[in-house]
């Protein structure tokens, strides 16, 4: 073991420390350390070409959001937030492709850290600190990485799994006492309700659930109240998925990895979800490399994996991640959860979407209704999940299983859950596209 003991340091020594041309990894999501990158431009005088790498960041940090700081500083990220999507018109940010799961072994294996800066528990009475919220790439980052940086913060969970460090693995600890980032437990609306009761009524007695953020997983978790012995292995633990636990409805008692435990990568959601986290040894924080591996996921039975895309053509291929050629977010896990639940016993994958989208004609400025599965995608628009991996597609239509079909039954089948005003001029398209006769 190291014989280096972690120093406490205000956040600009902390900062003093970054030179030009330094590589630096933040900490995923809620795992964020505020402070520090809340005050990263401040340095912007005296340094150039700082990288940094990051995921689903809550802050909206100077360093990226004002185009004065790009020859300072530039964002690599696996997974864009809305402030991340209004600044890639600055030319200081770009989008690492990526399954979630190969997401730090990849990047290693293209690039080595100077600095990993991210969020901890306190230390306990043994010397080690919860990284807290978040193993996705974490821990892989922090062993390659040459200066390791956390800020403390009492008001962090102490969390379980294998995201624990000791104090002789940091180089400098910022003492903080900010409240975690909250995600609001998204209300579903009446599209959302409809798709999550269909969903729900797919998932049976001991299943093994995966599921996102937003209203229609938080609508599919309402709505599976009445099940029983339900399992985690998630890429996101939620509030959705904790009220399941709470309630009795999830029990892990069936799961053939990590029995009677609450597995996840990461954790994000309201204070009561960080309340019931905390020092809870039924959840576990795991390395997203294992975690969010097909392989890991598949050994499971009954491995159910929901998510949500933003576009579907006529063949199955999911644009989930872009509008067009604009980056809207991220592949995350949607392949890895979709193709490892498959793999499952008796596994299966669920990808929902509205049939319909409310636009602005560039044309007219006027506000128009246009349908979500479409002939063919945008153009320059991302395949998060290709069509050879799409096995159940989901709109308040209906479900359309797409597993084994030919081209020409996936159209009939994706047209018969799209909205009702569109389907007849879909099918004239197919025909154009000689998809079907």
């Amino acid at each position: 073991m190291s014989t280096k003991i972690a120093k406490y340091v205000c956040v600009d020594e902390a900062l003093a420390t970054i030179k030009s041309d330094d590589i630096i990894v933040s900490a995923l999501a809620a795992a964020e350390p505020k402070e520090f990158v809340g005050k990263l431009h401040t340095i912007a005088h005296r340094v150039k070409n700082v990288t940094i790498m990051t995921c689903l960041p809550f802050e909206e940090a100077a360093y990226f959001t004002d185009a004065t700081y790009k020859d300072a500083f530039k964002m690599d990220g696996w997974f864009y937030t809305s402030s991340m999507r209004k600044a890639q018109t600055t030319g200081a940010i770009s989008f690492i492709p990526n399954h979630l799961h190969l997401a730090g072994t990849k990047r290693l294996a293209h690039q080595q850290p100077n600095v990993f800066i991210g969020t901890a528990s306190p230390p306990d009475k043994h010397g080690f600190v919860s990284l807290s919220l978040s193993n996705v790439y974490e821990k892989q980052m922090i062993a390659a990485a040459q200066t390791v940086i956390l800020e403390v913060n009492k008001n962090f969970p102490r969390t379980f799994g294998d995201l624990e460090l000791h104090i002789t693995e940091i180089d400098y600890l910022i003492a903080t006492d900010y409240e975690v980032p909250e995600l609001p437990n998204a209300t579903p609306n009446e599209k959302d309700l409809k798709i999550g009761a269909l969903i729900a009524k797919q998932v049976n007695n001991g299943d093994c659930l995966q599921l996102g953020i937003g209203g229609i997983p938080n609508a599919v978790a309402y709505s599976l109240m009445d099940k029983k012995d339900l399992g985690i292995h998630t890429e996101m633990f939620t509030t959705g998925l904790m009220e399941l636990v709470k309630a009795g409805v999830v029990t892990g008692k069936h799961k053939q990895l990590h029995k009677g435990k609450h597995v996840a990568a990461f954790a994000m959601g309201t204070k009561a979800l960080y309340q019931f986290i905390d020092d809870n040894p039924s959840v576990l924080i795991l390395d997203g490399s294992v975690t969010n591996d097909p392989y890991t996921i598949a050994q499971n039975d009954n491995q159910v994996s929901i998510n949500t895309t933003i576009e579907i053509d006529l063949t199955g291929q999911c644009a989930s991640e872009t509008l067009g050629h604009l980056q809207y977010s991220g592949t995350g896990g949607q392949a890895d959860t979709a193709i490892g639940a498959q793999k499952s016993k008796n596994g299966r994958s669920y990808i929902a979407l509205y049939s319909t989208a409310t636009v602005t004609n560039k044309k007219t400025g006027a506000k128009e209704e246009i349908s979500k599965i479409v002939p063919f995608l945008k153009p320059g628009a991302t395949v998060s999940l290709s069509r050879n991996d799409v096995d159940n597609v989901v709109t308040e239509y209906g479900i359309a299983k797409l597993r084994g079909t030919s081209v020409r039954e996936r159209v009939h089948r994706l047209i018969a859950i799209a909205h009702p005003k569109f389907q007849q001029e879909l099918m004239e398209e197919a025909k154009k596209l000689g998809y079907i006769i």
